[in-house]
C-alpha cells in the first residue's frame, strides 16, 4: 500500500463512504490507543487551517515522528484494514490545497476520511472550554470526545442537520441564488433544522420563509444525504411537492428564486443553458437535480 494515497476511487456522494473502522472499543483504552501510534505502519494526515495535503494520487500520509506521537492535538481516525490512521493540524506546505478543490480531485473514499478529520479537528478547536463551568477541557478517546476535569462533563462532536430541497410543481423545480454567488449559478434552497422540528417541517418552513411557497409536508420525500465538513453538517436532500407555483421571495435571504423546466435543467447540467448554471459536482444540490432531471426521483 502506498503511503500517499490509501484508496482508489469509489462511487457515491463526495465526503461519504468512509472505509475506516472507527474502533469504538479500542478508544476506551488509553494504553491501547498509545500503542496504535507506535506501530510502524501508523500514518498521519496533516491539515493546514482545515486544508489537506494532496498529490495526484490523493491524500498524503506521513509516518508519525516523535513530535506527532507526543502532540496532544492528535486525533485517532480509526483503522484501515488494521492500519492506524491519525490526523493533526499541521504546518503550511506547498502541497496543501483548498478543501473544496481537493475534494473534487481526490478519490471519494479519501474525501470521506478527510471530511472526518476536518470536522473533528475543527470541533476540538471550537470547543476547548466547558460550557458548564468554564474550565479548559481535555481531549479523550482519541478525539472522540472532550472531558472537563473540573466538573466531569463530557462533550461529543456535533453534527448540524441541514435540509436541502427541491420543490417541484408539475414538471418544474424551484432553484434560488444568493447575490454573493458567481453570476448565473442557481441551486436548491436549504436551511438548518431547528429544535423540535422534523426534517419535513424544516423543509416546509424554509421554503415558506425564503420563497413564500407552500408544500405538501406529508408527501415530502427523503432522497439522499451528504456529510459536509464546513464545519460539520449533514445535508439532507428532500423532494417537496408544491401546492401552488406562486412565489414571494425574501430578498434578504435570496437574490432571486424561480421555476426551471426539465429542459432548462438538462441544459444546465450539459453546460448549454444560455444564462444559468448549477453548483459543481461536489454538491448534493447538483446530485438532487441530476436525479430529478433523469426522472429517478
Amino acid at each position: 500500500m502506498n503511503d500517499r494515497s490509501l484508496l482508489g476511487s469509489a462511487g457515491g456522494m463526495v465526503f461519504a463512504g468512509s472505509p475506516l473502522d472507527r474502533c469504538e472499543v479500542l478508544r476506551r483504552d488509553e494504553v491501547l490507543l498509545a500503542a496504535e501510534a507506535e506501530k510502524p505502519e501508523a500514518r498521519i494526515l496533516h491539515l493546514h487551517q482545515g486544508d489537506p495535503e494532496v498529490d495526484d494520487d490523493g491524500l498524503i500520509w506521513h509516518p508519525l515522528d516523535h513530535a506527532a506521537k507526543q502532540d496532544p492535538g492528535r486525533i485517532f481516525l480509526g483503522q484501515l484494514n488494521g492500519q492506524p490512521l491519525f490526523a493533526l493540524p499541521g504546518p503550511m506546505s506547498g502541497q496543501h490545497i483548498p478543501a473544496r478543490a481537493a475534494a473534487m480531485q481526490i478519490p471519494h473514499q479519501d474525501a470521506a476520511i478527510y471530511a472526518q478529520a476536518k470536522s473533528v479537528l475543527d470541533w476540538h478547536y471550537r470547543h476547548q472550554f466547558c460550557a458548564r463551568c468554564g474550565s479548559p477541557t481535555n481531549m479523550a478517546a482519541g478525539g472522540a470526545k472532550r472531558v472537563c476535569p473540573s466538573c466531569e462533563t463530557e462533550y461529543f462532536p456535533r453534527v448540524d442537520p441541514v435540509v436541502i430541497m427541491l420543490a417541484q410543481h408539475e414538471d418544474k423545480v424551484l432553484l434560488g441564488r444568493q447575490a454573493s454567488w458567481p453570476p448565473g449559478v442557481w441551486s436548491a434552497l436549504a436551511g438548518f433544522v431547528e429544535p423540535a422540528e422534523t426534517l419535513e417541517e424544516a423543509c416546509a418552513r424554509e421554503l415558506s420563509e425564503e420563497a413564500g411557497l407552500a408544500v405538501d409536508i406529508a408527501a415530502t420525500r427523503y432522497i439522499l444525504c451528504q456529510p459536509w465538513p464546513f464545519p460539520s453538517s449533514l445535508m439532507v436532500g428532500l423532494l417537496a411537492p408544491a401546492t401552488s407555483p406562486d412565489l414571494t421571495v425574501d430578498t434578504e435571504e435570496l437574490e432571486a428564486a424561480r421555476w426551471f423546466s426539465r429542459a432548462d435543467v438538462i441544459a444546465m447540467l450539459d453546460g448549454k443553458h444560455p444564462h444559468a448554471a448549477l453548483p459543481p459536482s461536489i454538491a448534493i444540490a447538483r446530485r438532487l437535480v441530476e436525479l430529478w432531471a433523469a426522472e429517478k426521483v
